[in-house]
């Protein structure tokens, strides 16, 4: 009987010794959460965009999770949200936190740029964001680009741009302004494409400048206010006048789905020229999928362009992680990744990178863009178009 008071005063000892260690592990913070002096580890990074933006991130997360030296200690968690197939866009969720007075959200870091950071700002305002202190990120003193809004609370790190590109056997008079090549386009009918607004940006930057065009003042290309919309006429107007000299098939004016379907038919030579992403163009090419002599070329007035940005909320909770994610996004290795597979413009000096087969690069200047960032007016612009060009068949 002593025995068994023995084993069970024992067991009665383990078992408040086990409950006491499940009650100290359920009080220790959960991953990436910060508690009692412990540092917070993980950097939630958010970005949106195609399938080749969720691959570059994807790539760039891994490298600098395995990089010692350049993580200090951090890791970053990617949360990727594709284009087009979510009922709530980024900017919709970071307002709805913000305004929702959250802390110490998973929001650490954010990529933004064009219509989504026009419309975070337009939605929330920059109160909401860390302006960036420059010493914290040491690689920055490379970059001279600026975000065209918000620049106090944007790191940009890497340009993009809309060009003409064009199948150079068949192209030898390339046009150099926008009157030279809606002329072209009607001197060879079914030659030229575009693909439908709302699917990419190549045929929204296209139909976007052709409508700007004829807006004398500069404030309306970063501007969601209405008001703007009563000068669209002109530029409609000229949109109509150019679609009978699109690409056909089938007797009918097509206009291909998506930034792919546009670069597609310039591929397979079922058209001479289209508006396309320098990223894609040159990246396509350099894995063989796009012919070599498919060339591009940039036009007066320009197609539109704009520095994708790193921004960090202020109701997140690793701030300093994301500092450290943001300076390794500048160096020269990230910034040469996102060369060799993105074909991104680097934002930092590129004479000591290798840029073979990605020569086009170093003769487009950041500085020079046109941005063009409307917000939520996208959504009419296109929605005009639909009914006005898309419908004429």
């Amino acid at each position: 009987m002593k025995t068994k008071r023995i084993l069970a005063t024992a067991l009665a000892l383990a078992m408040a010794l086990s409950l006491a260690a499940c009650g100290q592990k359920e009080q220790t913070p959960a991953e990436g959460e910060s508690s009692g002096g412990s540092e917070n580890k993980t950097v939630h990074l958010w970005a949106t965009g195609s399938d080749n933006v969720r691959q570059i991130f994807e790539t760039l997360t891994e490298d600098f999770n395995g990089n010692t030296e350049a993580n200090q200690g951090y890791q970053v968690e990617l949360n990727f949200l594709l284009s087009g197939t979510g009922a709530q866009t980024l900017p919709d969720m970071l307002a709805a936190a913000y305004k929702a007075n959250q802390t110490g959200t998973d929001y650490d870091l954010i990529d933004m740029g064009g219509d989504d950071l026009s419309k975070i700002v337009s939605l929330m305002g920059t109160d909401g964001f860390v302006a960036l202190d420059k010493a914290k990120i040491p690689n920055s003193s490379k970059v001279s680009a600026e975000s065209a809004d918000a620049a106090e609370f944007c790191q940009p790190y890497r340009g993009t741009t809309v060009v003409l590109a064009y199948n150079s056997k068949n192209v030898t008079d390339v046009p150099t302004t926008t009157d030279e090549l809606y002329q072209w386009i009607e001197d060879h009918p079914g030659r030229f494409a575009y693909n439908t607004p709302g699917t990419g940006g190549a045929g929204d930057s296209f139909v976007r400048t052709t409508v700007y065009n004829y807006i004398d003042d500069e404030a309306a290309m970063t501007s969601d206010d209405p008001a703007w919309m009563d000068q669209w006429d002109q530029g409609f107007a000229k949109l109509a006048e150019l679609h009978p000299f699109m690409y056909q098939s089938g007797g009918s004016v097509v206009y291909p789905n998506k930034n792919q379907g546009a670069l597609d038919l310039l591929a397979q030579g079922e058209i001479d020229m289209c508006p396309m992403w320098a990223d894609m163009l040159l990246s396509q090419r350099a894995a063989g999928t796009v012919p070599e002599y498919v060339k591009m070329a940039t036009i007066e007035p320009s197609f539109t362009g704009s520095v994708q940005s790193l921004m960090i909320p202020n109701f997140g909770s690793n701030e300093a992680g994301a500092y450290v994610f943001i300076d390794y996004m500048l160096s020269d290795e990230a910034q040469e990744t996102l060369v060799k597979q993105m074909a991104a413009i680097p934002l930092v000096d590129v004479s000591g990178m290798d840029m073979t087969g990605y020569e086009d690069l170093k003769d487009l200047d950041v500085s020079n863009f046109r941005i063009l960032s409307i917000g939520d007016l996208g959504t009419d612009f296109n929605e005009r178009w639909d009914n006005e060009i898309g419908s004429l068949g």
